[in-house]
């Protein structure tokens, strides 16, 4: 592939962009990833105070994924009529107040109508800002901010991790024990960030007086031609775009994605945990294979932007994820187990920035709010049954083996189903 001159109005347009975004949605993704997953950390702690079980904390883990497939394409679409800055502010500040309430659960009802709560506060975040980035990155920087946006999922587990565990372990605070500190102590982030947001943000790249008249007349003559060049389509009907053949398949795939990134994420520590490593610090032994990963995901979604093959990259990356996780569930001795989670980890966060290249090939304006809110729905209902998969097996068989084996399974038939895609246009494959 021949380089491209690079013209010192874009560098200089495209780094304004990924400096005034990147950073800020990483620290936003961030604590909502926390405030997801937070619950795993907090399980072991519950279980020995409210008694309870194994696959109730994946019943409650999952339950978040069907309301959040329930609200997630109204979300978007009311974003694309409303704004990024007005609706993910909201987003935030409700699920904030909703995570944190989970500190005075007392029984599993409660656990459960909280989770699910959750999952309609938070719907339309992820999904919001990767349609926002479409409206201000060209098609040939999308993989690598996709994927520093992203990083905030293993950073939240490299450092928040060790945080979770810290917070479970202090003492008391206005009577609130260390499991029941930790959901308010990692929301109030997000309730603060949820400001933040409303002010900071800026819809369109029309309305961004921190650009240049040049720099804004370039930036939109080269999304438009990005559109043209794509054949992409705006102006399909709702129910056109929902059932494209592609927009539904690349939902399947996701899903296969997710499943091992929620049923290893929610469950790693505990996994850990039978190691017989004290708690404190098992913090640190779990965030080893997202710090690894963090910094493969960034190399490989800058990879990918200068070959410009998408769908080779998300097959490769699905592929070492399915392979790391069969692998984990071969052994039981730590150090192996964990490697080949390790392996799988680098995998699935490689997969994500690439994958989500593939529907801003063919979509773009409302059609794309609406075909990625509907992928990503689809996909996270395998938020459910990852997560339940693991937890019922486990209370089957005594240990994870099996359910990993069939993580495993999910990813591969997702690697299958990419490589048997054909996207538009040709850059993709």
């Amino acid at each position: 592939m021949s380089m491209i001159p690079i013209s010192q109005i874009e560098r200089t347009t495209i780094l304004k962009l990924t400096r005034r975004f990147a950073p800020f949605l990483v620290i936003c993704y961030f604590f909502t990833y926390i405030d997801r997953v937070n619950l795993g950390f907090a399980a072991s702690s519950m279980e020995r105070e409210l008694h309870f079980s194994a696959t109730l904390f994946s019943q409650a883990a999952g339950i978040f994924f069907w309301t959040y497939f329930l609200f997630e394409i109204p979300s978007n679409l009311v974003l694309a009529r409303v704004g990024a800055r007005k609706w993910i502010a909201r987003i935030m500040m409700s699920w904030a107040l909703v995570s944190a309430s989970t500190a005075w659960i007392s029984s599993e009802t409660g656990l459960l109508i909280l989770r699910a709560l959750l999952g309609a506060a938070e719907a339309g975040f992820f999904p919001g800002v990767i349609y926002f980035l479409t409206l201000w990155f060209p098609a040939a920087y999308r993989s690598r901010i996709l994927g520093w946006f992203l990083f905030a999922v293993p950073a939240s587990s490299v450092l928040g991790a060790p945080l979770s565990y810290w917070l479970l372990n202090h003492p008391p605070i206005f009577g609130l024990a260390g499991w029941r500190l930790l959901f308010v102590a990692e929301a109030l982030p997000c309730l603060i960030l949820s400001v933040i947001v409303w002010f900071y943000l800026t819809d369109r790249p029309a309305d961004a007086d921190w650009l240049t008249d040049e720099e804004r007349h370039w930036l939109a003559k080269r999304l438009d031609e990005d559109a043209e060049r794509s054949g992409v389509f705006n102006s399909k009907s709702l129910f056109q775009v929902l059932s494209d053949p592609r927009v539904l398949s690349l939902g399947l795939v996701y899903g296969g994605i997710v499943a091992g990134l929620y049923g290893l994420g929610f469950f790693l520590p505990q996994i850990v945990e039978g190691f017989g490593r004290a708690i404190g610090s098992t913090g640190w032994f779990i965030a080893a294979p997202y710090a690894i990963a963090a910094i493969g995901m960034v190399l490989w979604a800058r990879s990918a932007d200068g070959s410009g093959r998408y769908r080779r990259a998300t097959i490769v990356a699905i592929g070492a994820m399915a392979i790391g996780l069969g692998m984990a569930s071969l052994t039981d001795a730590p150090l192996g187990k964990m490697a080949a989670i390790t392996i799988a980890t680098i995998g699935c966060f490689s997969a994500l920035p690439v994958f989500w290249v593939l529907p801003t090939a063919f979509l773009s304006g409302a059609a794309a709010a609406s075909g990625i809110a509907l992928i990503n729905s689809i996909g996270n209902l395998a938020g459910y049954f990852g997560p339940t998969i693991m937890g019922v097996t486990k209370d089957l068989t005594g240990d994870y083996n099996d359910g990993l084996m069939v993580l495993a399974g999910l990813a591969a038939l997702s690697g299958a189903l990419v490589a048997g895609m054909r996207l538009q246009p040709k850059e993709t494959a």
